[in-house]
């Protein structure tokens, strides 16, 4: 599968090395490709380019950005790039504040998530809400004594499927959650698997859906 992610952070990379080992092909989107230069160095089979060729090229598109440009990045991605393309919505609404005693200030409300606003602002796109509530250390391949849980969630059957099988290839086991209004519930785990970091510096976490 060709995979064409956009961002040039950890979270981006960690993910683009996931795809890679899993032997699935990767472009990374970037305002700025210079920054992926040691990157590519070191994982020679990903190519990179920017926003617009990263969502032409995916057959998958992964949203590895900060919460606040996604709405910009997805625009310089191209709406046309993204057309019934299925969207790993990795985003958190995390504001441009300090956390208050470890908990992270958000720019959205409990009734209004952000990729409920990413899905209206682009309807022919198959968003998925994942990988938003652990660390990028973690996202590939995690390592707790048991297989945690990846809570998902999106408007399209078939999106959410194949995120299923992806997050099964990485080590996960998902639980499927709903429409995208439940988002507005997973977005927040972000603050709580935040919370052990800032308040003990321990960030070697996850989630478990006990059944």
């Amino acid at each position: 599968m060709k995979v064409g992610i956009i961002g040039s952070g950890a979270v981006a990379c960690s993910l683009a090395k996931g795809f890679l080992k899993y032997g699935h092909e990767v472009k990374l989107g970037s305002r700025s490709p210079d920054k992926l230069k040691e990157f590519v160095s070191e994982n020679p089979d990903a190519t990179v380019g920017n926003f617009a060729d990263a969502a032409a090229y995916g057959d998958l598109i992964v949203l590895a950005v900060k919460g606040l440009v996604a709405r910009e990045a997805l625009d310089l991605c191209g709406a046309e790039n993204l057309i019934d393309k299925t969207v790993i919505d990795s985003t958190n609404p995390i504001d441009d504040m300090p956390p208050v005693n470890g908990v992270l200030s958000y720019f959205t409300t409990m009734n209004s998530s952000l990729m409920e606003q990413l899905q209206t602002n682009f309807p022919q796109a198959n968003f998925v809400k994942a990988f938003n509530s652990v660390g990028n250390a973690h996202m590939v391949d995690p390592q707790f004594g048991v297989k945690p849980t990846m809570f998902i969630c999106g408007d399209d059957e078939q999106a959410k499927q194949q995120v299923v099988a992806i997050l099964q290839e990485f080590g996960w086991e998902a639980c499927d959650c709903g429409k995208v209004e439940s988002a507005r519930a997973i977005e927040p785990l972000c603050i709580l698997w935040c919370l052990p970091g800032f308040l003990r510096n321990d960030w070697s976490h996850a989630f478990k859906m006990l059944k």
